[in-house]
């Protein structure tokens, strides 16, 4: 796979590719500091559809963007989920009278943005759900404790809701539909070659005579390598067997009846020519008719949900009948509702646009900066100046230098997000405290300025999950500020406080591989009053550990084999090394401060 792009470096390409993408409809708009892509034209009276997630998926999800499919979408970084504040964003610039559905693909970032920014819409008074789809049968029932990740048949859940809120379907009905569709989807993927991702260093490659199964969309790798790589023929025909082998106990996840009515969505990943894609379309029907007895109903293929410029492809079958046996409406409708037309950049035809709309017009001013916020001295903790802007500084300075290595480790077993992720939340505190926030000695401020620029720049699976617990370990030493407990003990209090919030959200303990390793027995070590220096003990042995564990949640656990039971030695965690990092390098200079 080749390295090279016309933009090398990520800085500034989302936002710009956005700037393009609206250009081809006039009725779209962008909040580019949100990265909120609205139809100004919706209609409020109707049901209203959100979806996003990580940007190098286009046309997802701003390109599904119009009448009869989504009212607004909210863009990520590079394969990482947007942040709450970006969803709510998005809720706010598409109001309905009739209720929002938030739809997202089954990966941790996203379920944990999308779920907080679902009950914040609640208590603002929207009446907001949310569907998680899942259809890769790669991930089995057994050993995985996230479930089935999403692939391209989320392409298929948003044009059935579409057509469905577009027809004037109410709350429930539209819902409901959302909830019976996906759960009729059998997907997979094959991949000849992962992606590259501009500006990164590091790419996952495969071998001239191998082909992956089961490969996600973030260039996770897949559960199963084929080498040599079998024919094209005896691919499709194993791709099938997997998404339609109802005796297989691990992924016959839906049944097909005969008489059934079905659809096929196949997605080009982005490096697949139209000529293969055809004959891979042509294959898939011959196999489905020969095999299987299935003629779909409807055939979608193209653009679907792409992975930059990856040379692979998923396929999916949905099980039309099915989904109308689990809600209001029949099969017919069903169809009718997926074959209704958008004016989205997806069906549009090369983005040609009838008529223009300025292109200051379309783009949304920033909103005004937000307001200070105050912190109440009898509820704050105060600390030396010097000493805690030393302790960031050397946790942030140390979470840079770690970057490279956290990035290697994390596209070993992912999409290579982590480690840009801390570095830009580390980077960020360092310029908040260039502007002087350690000055003022307060902890909550210093709390407070975390919360922001969690939610502000940094999303993925990462980014949501420090976000709930900065807010709420900020809250935990707010109500203990005042108080006389020692700092040992008040940052255990704290520490095991917002942990027991985190769980509410996740359930990522000690022994899963993620960055709960490090979190949970520092944590728990504070609480215990083994100061500071055994709580750091702790978390880098929990950091330390993660090297031989199985993974059990996160994208990792999409990787076939590795760690645990056969004592293998994976890198380690790059979300637990990179807080173990953090923790050292507050430790680091906290006793240098006391010398």
């Amino acid at each position: 796979m080749s390295k090279r792009h016309l933009f090398d470096s990520p800085d500034g390409l989302v936002n710009k590719a956005l700037r393009g993408i609206i250009r081809y409809n006039p009725s779209l708009s962008l909040d580019e500091a949100n990265r909120v892509v609205f139809d100004s034209d919706y209609d409020r009276s109707k049901v209203v559809l959100i979806s996003g997630g990580g940007s190098g998926h286009e046309p997802g999800w701003s390109g599904y963007v119009g009448h009869n499919m989504l009212a607004a979408a909210v863009q990520g970084d590079i394969f990482a989920s947007p942040s709450t504040k970006q969803i709510l964003a998005g809720v706010d610039a598409v109001p309905s009278d009739k209720g929002t559905i938030l739809v997202i693909t089954n990966y941790t970032g996203d379920c944990l943005h999308f779920g907080l920014a679902n009950e914040k819409a609640n208590a603002k008074g929207h009446r907001c759900r949310t569907i998680i789809c899942g259809d890769d049968v790669s991930v089995g029932r057994k050993g995985s404790l996230v479930g089935r990740r999403g692939l391209a048949g989320q392409i298929g859940v948003l044009k059935v809701m579409g057509g469905a809120a577009g027809a004037g379907a109410s709350l429930d009905e539209v819902y409901d539909l959302g909830v019976a569709f996906s759960q009729q989807i059998v997907s997979i993927a094959a991949t000849l070659d992962h992606c590259h991702v501009p500006g990164r260093a590091e790419h996952a490659t495969l071998k001239e005579d191998e082909v992956e199964l089961g490969t996600g969309p973030h260039n996770e790798p897949g559960y199963k390598k084929l080498s040599p790589a079998p024919a094209p023929q005896d691919l499709i025909k194993q791709i099938l067997t997997h998404c339609l082998d109802e005796n297989d106990p691990e992924r016959g996840y839906v049944k097909f009846a005969p008489g059934d009515e079905s659809m096929l969505l196949v997605s080009n990943f982005g490096g697949m020519s139209h000529l293969e894609m055809g004959a891979l379309v042509d294959e898939l029907l011959e196999q489905l008719e020969h095999d299987w007895r299935i003629d779909p109903a409807r055939v979608c293929a193209g653009f679907l949900e792409t992975s930059l410029n990856a040379p692979a492809f998923s396929v999916s079958v949905i099980n039309v009948t099915a989904a109308a046996r689990a809600c209001s409406y029949s099969a017919d409708q069903i169809k009718a509702f997926f074959d209704a037309r958008t004016n989205t950049y997806w069906e549009s035809v090369a983005g040609a646009q009838s008529k223009r709309r300025a292109r200051r017009d379309q783009l949304v001013r920033a909103p005004p900066p937000p307001e200070h916020k105050t912190v109440d001295p009898a509820h704050d903790l105060q600390a030396d100046p010097e000493l805690l802007e030393a302790m960031l500084r050397t946790a942030c300075d140390d979470l840079v230098a770690a970057e490279p290595d956290l990035t290697r480790w994390d596209t070993v077993m992912g999409d290579g997000d982590c480690g840009e992720t801390l570095k830009t939340g580390a980077t960020a505190l360092l310029a908040a405290l260039d502007a002087g926030l350690a000055k003022s000695s307060s902890v909550v401020s210093v709390l407070l300025e975390l919360e922001d620029i969690v939610e502000s720049k940094m999303g993925g699976t990462l980014g949501g999950i420090l976000g709930i617990f900065f807010v709420s370990l900020r809250a935990a030493v707010e109500k203990a500020g005042g108080g006389g407990d020692g700092p040992v003990a008040l940052w255990g209090k704290a520490l095991g406080t917002a942990l027991e919030n985190l769980r509410r959200y996740t359930p990522a303990k000690v022994g899963d591989r993620t960055v709960m390793d490090t979190l949970m027995p520092f944590a728990e070590a504070m609480g215990a009053s083994a100061g500071f220096d055994g709580a750091v003990d702790a978390a880098v042995k929990g950091a330390e550990a993660t090297k031989t564990m199985t993974p059990r949640l996160g994208r990792a656990t999409y990787v076939g084999g590795g760690g645990g039971g056969d004592n293998k030695e994976l890198p380690p965690d790059p979300g637990a090394w990179g807080a173990m990092v953090v923790i050292a390098g507050l430790h680091k200079a906290f006793i240098a401060g006391r010398k």
